[in-house]
């Protein structure tokens, strides 16, 4: 997608029940503070969960995002932050998602849920 590619998103890992990706800090993902920007921090719990989501259902399932609740608890200043997301709701037309974000050293700066809503599957045509 290209909004991750212009924050430098990557798949570090896929699991069973999500994914992980990392974010490599710049210059200009930074709020005037130094830190790395709240939005920045809930846009890669919101892509964790929607990767997850993806991988889930093999490509074959639109969705789109209702819900995400982000709790900071550290600035992050470091060089990547990386979310690793768990799916832990699917279903008929709501899937639950929670993300632990971590800093470069593993220190837990942030927690998420995102809910998303699976759409009528796009038909060829």
């Amino acid at each position: 997608m290209p909004f991750n590619r212009l924050l430098g998103l990557k798949v570090a890992r896929r699991h069973r029940d999500g994914v992980t990706i990392e974010c490599p800090l710049r210059p200009d993902l930074m709020n005037l503070a130094g830190v790395l920007h709240g939005g920045v921090t809930a846009t890669l719990a919101d892509v964790a969960v929607g990767i997850a989501i993806h991988n889930h259902f093999d490509g074959q399932r639109p969705t789109t995002t209702v819900e995400l609740k982000v709790n900071y608890f550290l600035p992050v200043a470091g060089k990547k932050l990386r979310a690793r997301s768990r799916l832990i709701r699917v279903g008929k037309t709501l899937v639950v998602g929670r993300v632990d974000l971590t800093d470069d050293r593993g220190k837990l700066v942030a927690a998420a849920f995102a809910t998303y809503m699976l759409l009528p599957r796009i038909s060829p045509g």
